[in-house]
């Protein structure tokens, strides 16, 4: 009795890991890796009719891959120097400001993020660092 329940358990366990890490939404296998759901390339071409519609999705999925890195990337640094500004160091805080600029910069420049919300990301930071005692 003891090992039929262990058996059932242990199939029970892998059917759940299986749902965690392959997911099956409108028809695209998503594997799971770490917090990010990333599609599955090679099923994109069943979207799209033409070859140019084919090309145009793979594309397309590269690109927001990518710019989901860049963009969590350009958050990171954003943290920093909240983090910076948490722990009242004004010195640690100027100097994570100053990496974040650039960052933040770079992703308008690629079109991640719209100008006007980095200016206003870039001037509520400076003014909580310039408001640190």
């Amino acid at each position: 009795m003891l090992l039929t329940i262990a058996v059932d358990l242990k199939s029970c366990l892998l059917n759940v890991f299986a749902i965690l890490v392959y997911k099956k939404v409108d028809n695209h296998i998503i594997k799971q890796d770490n917090v990010r759901f990333l599609f599955n390339i090679d099923r994109i071409g069943n979207m799209a009719n033409t070859a140019q519609a084919k090309k145009r999705a793979r594309q397309a999925e590269k690109s927001r891959i990518r710019n989901a890195g860049q963009r969590s990337n350009m958050r990171t640094f954003i943290k920093k120097v909240l983090a910076a500004i948490e722990s009242g160091d004004k010195e640690q805080a100027q100097a994570a400001y100053k990496t974040a600029v650039p960052v933040i910069d770079t992703a308008v420049t690629k079109g991640l993020v719209h100008k006007n919300k980095a200016a206003r990301n870039k001037s509520r930071l400076n003014t909580q660092v310039r408001a640190m005692a």
